[in-house]
């Protein structure tokens, strides 16, 4: 899955007596609604948000995770790669439109005729 917004916040990682180490990041959408999506970078992927900076705007990709914790139900949003837009525009990324057809098509032209009188053509 991927997302497409401008980072609003980055947090400080938070290290873990475990070892673990997780940073929390959030991306707004820019939809009629924005939206704003937190997401998580874990161990070596922490340092991913580091080449980044609020308000740049990126396409973050990234995997669902659910899990149960004492009869209580979470989501995290574990991100995987985060791309600046403009790297994404440049190497292609994204849908292209086909080119509209052309206006005046051969096909569709009808010959005048001056001898009617009506506006049908035939």
């Amino acid at each position: 899955m991927d997302i497409h917004g401008k980072i609003k916040e980055i947090f400080d990682a938070q290290e873990f007596k475990s070892g673990f180490k997780k940073r929390e990041f959030v991306v707004t959408t820019q939809e009629q609604y924005p939206q704003d999506i937190k997401l998580e970078l874990y161990n070596d992927k922490c340092d991913m948000i580091d080449g980044h900076q609020k308000g740049e705007e990126v396409t973050v990709h990234f995997n669902l995770r659910g899990n149960e914790y004492n009869g209580r139900y979470f989501v995290n949003l574990n991100a995987w790669k985060i791309e600046k837009a403009e790297a994404q525009a440049k190497q292609g990324g994204g849908p292209s439109m086909p080119p509209p057809p052309p206006e005046n098509d051969a096909a569709f032209d009808v010959p005048a005729d001056d001898n009617n009188d009506d506006d049908l053509p035939f």
